[in-house]
C-alpha cells in the first residue's frame, strides 16, 4: 500500500479540518511544521484517542513533513498514543508525592477491579491503564487522570467508586474526591477566616 493510499484511511472531519487550518495559521510561513503536536492531538481525539499510522501519515502530508519527523514527535510525547487505548484512559501518577500518599494502593485497586496492569486494556475496551510521571497535582496526591479530567485525593475505595461510575457511563465530578477546595489544607482553612490576613 502506498503512503498516499494509507494517508486516505484517515482524514479530518470538516470541523477538525477548519480547526487544523487555524492551528497551522498560528505559525509563520515556512514554519507550519511547528503545528505538528497540536495536529496530532486533534487527530488522535478524532481517531478514538490514538494516533494510528494513517493519522501520522495524514499529518505529515498536511504539514509537508517527512513521516519520520512526525513519528519522532509522536513517539517522544507520552500524550500521543501510538496504540489503541480504552475509552477511559487511566493515567496513574507514580511520582514521589503520589507514591508516598498511596499510588501503590490505587494500582492494586485497579488490578483487582479491572484486571489490568500498566499498558493493558480491559477486554471490553473501556479502560486502559498507563502509569505516568508527575501529573502536576502533587499537593492533592494521589492523582489519576481519566482522559482530560483529574481526580485527586483518591484512595482505593474512592477510586473503586470512580471506576464504577465511569463503567456506568456517568461523568463524575472532577477534582478532589474529598471535596477539598483547590489545594487547601486537608485540615481546613487556617488563614483569611474573617476576610483579613491572620
Amino acid at each position: 500500500m502506498s503512503e498516499a493510499t494509507e494517508a486516505k484511511d484517515f482524514s479530518f472531519s470538516e470541523e477538525n479540518l477548519a480547526r487544523a487550518k487555524q492551528l497551522i495559521g498560528r505559525y509563520p510561513e515556512g514554519r507550519q511544521a511547528s503545528a505538528v503536536l497540536p495536529l496530532l492531538d486533534l487527530a488522535q481525539r478524532q481517531n478514538d484517542n490514538w494516533a494510528s499510522d494513517a493519522v501520522l501519515r495524514y499529518v505529515a502530508a498536511m504539514l509537508d513533513m517527512p513521516y519520520i519527523k512526525v513519528m519522532e514527535v509522536a513517539s517522544f510525547y507520552t500524550m500521543i498514543n501510538l496504540a489503541p487505548v480504552g475509552s477511559h484512559l487511566l493515567q496513574l501518577c507514580r511520582t514521589t508525592p503520589c507514591w508516598l500518599r498511596g499510588a501503590d494502593d490505587l494500582r492494586q485497586a485497579i488490578r483487582e477491579k479491572l484486571g489490568i496492569a500498566h499498558g493493558e486494556t480491559t477486554e471490553d475496551g473501556k479502560f486502559t491503564l498507563m502509569e505516568v510521571e508527575c501529573l502536576g497535582g502533587c499537593v492533592n496526591a494521589p492523582v489519576v487522570q481519566v482522559n482530560d479530567d483529574f481526580y485527586e485525593d483518591l484512595d482505593a475505595t474512592s477510586l473503586g467508586g470512580l471506576l464504577d461510575a465511569l463503567a456506568r457511563g456517568e461523568k463524575p465530578v472532577v477534582g478532589s474526591v474529598r471535596g477539598r477546595q483547590m489545594s487547601a489544607p486537608e485540615t481546613g482553612q487556617k488563614t483569611l477566616l474573617n476576610g483579613e490576613a491572620s
